[in-house]
């Protein structure tokens, strides 16, 4: 009976120590290999995409490296898609996420956010000066060209009461536009400003702020909530808002500027 009992005991003292040890272990374990794996997308411009030669690049990619820079390690960069990328990290594929992952009560179940966050997007729309749109609330009983399958076409729907035409991407939804279907294009903040910035859509204007910002962050595995690795990553993400390292990115890759970035970078200083 004593000893099934000292077994016990050490049964449940190795259940109790296990996280802990994950916690503690996890930055030691990148410093020993000298090596962090960090997922990015590649299919998500300018955030993570590939040059002509193969090569991911990218505003994300610029951050994975500095966060190896800081860390003194390498980097290695894992290639994830918005179907895999929270399986990689329960998986032990990578250390780290960095792929445009915004942040919802259902991921925070299932992935430990790092804080502060480090960007965020919205629901853009561009439409034409004379359309008279200087509220969300003007779009009632307009018709908007959209993506199908994009979070934002209900929100909008149902609380602007608008009429979301969706097509099956971007290109189609643009065509739509300008033959006259709808008064307007909505799409994710980043993808509209981009458009403006390039000039794809001349005499079209962005009159309203990103509606409902969603923030990105950074995210490791559940087990290492509170450890060393989050403690430094949170150290890491609050110099870049310090510096306005992100916001340098964000211009040098042709991007409006992000006024949810320059909230944060008062935040934080």
């Amino acid at each position: 009976m004593k000893t099934n009992g000292i077994f016990c005991l050490a049964a449940l003292l190795a259940c109790i120590s296990t996280p802990a040890l994950a916690q503690s272990d996890a930055l030691d374990k990148i410093k020993k290999d000298g090596v962090i794996k960090i997922g990015v997308k590649t299919n998500y411009q300018p955030f993570g995409m590939l040059n002509s030669s193969g090569k991911i690049i990218g505003i994300e990619p610029d951050l994975a490296a500095d966060i190896g820079k800081q860390m003194g390690v390498k980097v290695e960069l894992v290639p994830v898609e918005s179907s895999n990328r929270i399986q990689f990290l329960q998986q032990g594929r990578i250390d780290v996420l960095i792929a445009t992952l915004g942040v919802s009560a259902e991921r925070v179940k299932v992935v430990n956010f790092i804080q502060p966050y480090y960007y965020a997007s919205g629901t853009g729309l561009l439409v034409r000066p004379e359309s008279g749109i200087k509220a969300w609330e003007d779009l009632k009983g307009k018709t908007l060209c959209g993506v199908q399958g994009t979070y934002y076409n209900r929100p909008v729907s149902e609380k602007y009461g608008a009429t979301v035409s969706a097509f099956a991407n971007i290109s189609e939804a643009q065509t739509a536009l300008k033959n006259g279907s709808c008064i307007g294009l909505l799409d994710d903040s980043i993808v509209t400003g981009k458009i403006l910035m390039e000039g794809k859509l001349p005499g079209y204007v962005a009159p309203l702020p990103p509606g409902d910002p969603q923030p990105w962050g950074l995210a490791t595995a559940l087990s290492n909530k509170d450890s060393a690795l989050a403690k430094n990553l949170s150290a890491i993400v609050t110099g870049w808002h310090k510096s306005g390292k992100i916001l340098a990115l964000e211009k040098a890759a042709g991007l409006p500027e992000s006024k949810w970035l320059l909230d944060a970078q008062q935040q934080v200083k």
